[in-house]
């Protein structure tokens, strides 16, 4: 398969490009399965989930929110504030994921729709799940030009099978492997490069990607 190196933290070019091909952004979605909030039509994450999954703190966010705001908003990131918060927290009163908490004296919040967040991936540099989640953004799209043009697709991502078969010595262990992620973790396909990463830096001491 072949393997695109853009640096989509590097191109706002790159970045759209991705972000305006609808059937990449289905599959990337597919793949993430993101815990997300149904809020006017559409699926929404907050800043405080985006923390939580690109595992850093909050006002890393804020500062690619605000550094970025022109563009995130281009792609699907607003401020909600009066009668639009209220129908907000009563959706997520109905989620029933009392991790996701929004006071009651918050007057206004900051929403992004799958584009949006997607963006912020593209962005942010100081996450190792981030970095990962942009080589498969990049192996999905790769996929998906080669799908619509008649080509064959190998996402899940086999370079990462590959390495798995390399580095466990029985081929039962990478199938035990793959089969308790399939059967235990709730993700989608972006589990698998995830926790492979996670063996590896575990093992070796060092990241698999750059």
């Amino acid at each position: 398969m072949q393997k695109m190196t853009k640096d989509l933290t590097a191109s706002t070019v790159d970045r759209q490009n991705v972000l305006n091909n609808p059937y990449a952004l289905e599959e990337i979605e597919s793949a993430i399965k993101l815990q997300t909030i149904d809020f006017e039509g559409k699926k929404v994450v907050l800043k405080e989930q985006i923390a939580q999954f690109f595992e850093i703190d909050l006002r890393t966010v804020e500062r690619y929110q605000e550094a970025h705001r022109d563009e995130l908003a281009k792609n699907g990131y607003e401020t909600i504030k009066g009668k639009r918060l209220k129908e907000l927290k009563l959706a997520l009163s109905t989620l029933g994921a009392p991790d996701i908490n929004v006071g009651s004296k918050v007057t206004q919040i900051s929403i992004y729709d799958f584009r949006a967040f997607l963006n912020l991936a593209m962005l942010i540099t100081e996450s190792e799940r981030a970095k990962l989640l942009r080589q498969t953004i990049l192996d999905i799209v790769i996929d998906t030009i080669n799908k619509r043009t008649g080509g064959g697709t190998k996402y899940i991502n086999q370079r990462d099978e590959d390495f798995i078969i390399s580095y466990f010595q029985e081929e039962n262990y990478r199938k035990q492997f793959t089969d308790a992620l399939k059967d235990c973790v709730d993700m989608g396909n972006f589990k698998y490069p995830m926790y492979t990463d996670k063996i590896y830096v575990s093992i070796f001491k060092e990241e698999t990607f750059a």
